[in-house]
């Protein structure tokens, strides 16, 4: 991975942590699993636990360097890039006048819309922003990083809602922060990829769509060579939370079930192909 450090303008801290953590050993993985790697060894360092998120320990976590290795990793990785561009280019094509990416990170996706969608307002809502990143995009214009949501024609997600403790809160406030008959584009990723993916928000891959529709959510439809599902908000819900709580409960009870029904059903489709 190549990083311009004079560019980046770091402080001596700061440099010395990502040197510290690019010259850990690679062994046999992939680029990929390596910045997987990474991440994993910040989480312990964090002594972060995933069953039990403790909010202090996971506040230093992601906000630590390592997180802007993993944006400068994405800019230089072709399937994320193939993921972000298919994304922006579906935006784009709405021309929708207001979008927010919500947990936008580096604001590589910021940035994809703001340059396909020059009469576009692009703001980035990022709880944990690095200073570096926020000087050059607030520089470039036209991609604002706010602390507060607004109302947008479109709402951004991608793999927020596995990172956080109670993410039918988080979703919850995505709705709101979307105009009634705007969209929201999310993409999740329920499963044990990284220690700092959730276990207690697995159960979710298999009921997000029903608890998403509880939410005044509809799911329209998927962006073929992306992770990413797109939902319009077909109407507001004034208090969706309660019904959507219930849900929850059911869809953890049953998460074991479904899951060794899953695994089954696959072993079998591997035995007898």
């Amino acid at each position: 991975m190549q990083i311009d450090y004079e560019q980046l303008n770091l402080d001596d801290g700061t440099l010395k942590e990502i040197k510290r953590l690019l010259s850990l050993p690679r062994d046999k993985r992939s680029d990929l699993e390596q910045m997987w790697f990474l991440m994993d060894c910040v989480w312990d360092e964090c002594d972060c636990d995933n069953a039990h998120p403790d909010g202090e320990k996971i506040n230093r976590f992601y906000s630590h360097p390592v997180w802007l290795i993993n944006g400068l990793f994405l800019e230089q990785h072709e399937l994320s890039m193939q993921h972000r561009q298919i994304i922006s280019d579906w935006v784009a094509k709405a021309g929708f006048q207001s979008v927010v990416d919500y947990g936008g990170g580096f604001g590589t996706l910021a940035k994809l819309i703001a340059a396909k969608s020059p009469h576009c307002r692009v703001d980035v809502y990022e709880p944990y922003q690095v200073d570096p990143v926020t000087r050059q995009l607030q520089d470039a214009g036209r991609i604002f990083f706010v602390r507060t949501l607004g109302c947008y024609d479109c709402l951004v997600s991608t793999d927020v809602l596995e990172h956080v403790a109670d993410p039918l809160l988080v979703l919850d406030e995505m709705v709101k922060a979307v105009k009634e008959r705007g969209f929201l584009i999310i993409a999740n990723n329920f499963k044990p990829v990284v220690k700092c993916h959730l276990p207690q928000t697995f159960h979710l891959k298999y009921s997000f769509d029903l608890i998403a529709a509880k939410m005044g959510l509809k799911k329209i439809g998927h962006l073929d060579g992306s992770h990413a599902w797109v939902y319009s908000k077909e109407k507001t819900v004034g208090n969706a939370l309660p019904s959507a709580r219930k849900y929850e409960k059911w869809s953890k009870i049953l998460f074991p079930f479904f899951e060794k029904t899953y695994s089954m059903i696959n072993y079998s489709r591997h035995r007898f192909r």
